[in-house]
């Protein structure tokens, strides 16, 4: 089950249509769904989430906490659409485009990809396109 949550003031998505997308997802990679929530936020809430669990004073536009068991992928994604706005605004894409690069990094986190080497970061942005273009495809 994919829930969206919304703690920011932020248009609904569309449920249905993403939550088909991060199924495609999954599916792409051999994994099945459990339970997963994306928490869409503001810096201040994703600030917060940053201190108190993982000793990190800084703003970011993702955290992503694991709750996967083998193939069964979960966990909870807390997502700040300030950064997002922000991130797009900088890397010179529309807003969509940028979220939906966000949600796919949070499940290929859940997915065991990492990002903290270059070789890694690579791999990650690599897959982060694959996965929208899936999104396109889907529709």
């Amino acid at each position: 089950m994919i829930n969206f949550n919304y703690e920011t003031n932020f248009s609904p998505i569309d449920a249905t249509v993403y939550s088909n997308w991060i199924i495609s997802i999954l599916e792409s990679e051999n994994f099945i769904l459990g339970n997963l929530e994306y928490i869409f936020c503001d810096d201040a809430y994703l600030l917060k989430i940053n201190q108190e669990y993982l000793n990190h004073d800084t703003f970011t536009d993702i955290i992503t906490f694991d709750y996967s068991e083998g193939k069964t992928i979960g966990g909870d994604i807390f997502i700040s659409i300030e950064r997002v706005k922000e991130n797009a605004s900088n890397f010179n894409v529309n807003f969509t485009n940028e979220l939906q690069r966000i949600m796919a990094h949070g499940i290929l986190h859940l997915l065991g990809f990492k990002d903290k080497t270059k070789e890694e970061s690579l791999v990650m942005r690599k897959k982060e396109e694959e996965k929208i273009k899936m999104f396109h495809v889907e529709q």
